[in-house]
């Protein structure tokens, strides 16, 4: 019995990572919105245990290309969610469709077969991970009901966090950048979503 059990758990691993993902189906350029600024930004305040300090007010509208929901790793409690952005020509339907998208450890991925439907580097300057850190409650369980292929807007900053520990989360300021340290850790004070 148990090995039957096993054996039903790892189908049903395969089939979740391997299933087809909805293809998204709207028309046009639904996204295409994120600024920062960096100019008097507030001083470093203190929550959740941690000291955060912030690097730039941020703000954006994108569509969901995938979340990704955390209950175990070290974060997961200061950001119980991961939220990978597309905007501009990774707002297109099209785009999306032709990539394999997902989530994993706080990295975000994408894949394709063949020719990319757009170049790499627009994929990199027109997508990120973001590590979302609720402001409060209310935010946290908005940030909760977001779902894939919504338009979603966030207005936040982006910060810099330390914990009593000594660890730090850092989060990048660039759309131009990929791989280690290239994730937004965004503290969330306002979000809205719908869906397309």
């Amino acid at each position: 019995m148990k090995r039957l059990l096993a054996c039903a758990l790892l189908l049903f691993g395969v089939w979740f990572c391997a299933r087809p993902q909805p293809a998204a189906r709207w028309a046009g350029r639904p996204a295409t919105v994120v600024t920062q600024n960096a100019d008097r930004l507030p001083a470093p305040w203190a929550a959740h245990g941690c000291m955060f300090t912030p690097l730039a007010r941020f703000e954006a509208q994108a569509v969901v290309l995938s979340r990704e929901r955390y209950y175990f790793d070290r974060g997961a409690k200061l950001s119980p969610i991961d939220l990978a952005l597309g905007w501009g020509p990774m707002a297109e339907a099209a785009t999306i469709n032709a990539l394999r998208i997902s989530q994993d450890h706080r990295w975000y991925q994408y894949r394709w077969s063949g020719e990319p439907p757009i170049a790499p580097e627009t994929i990199i300057r027109s997508s990120a991970n973001m590590n979302l850190i609720p402001a409060n409650d209310q935010v946290r369980v908005e940030l909760l009901a977001v779902r894939r292929h919504e338009l979603v807007e966030i207005a936040g900053y982006l910060v810099e966090v330390r914990s009593a520990d000594g660890s730090h989360w850092r989060s990048s300021t660039s759309r131009e950048d990929s791989g280690g340290g290239s994730c937004e850790v965004v503290w969330v004070e306002r979000v809205a979503s719908r869906r397309l």
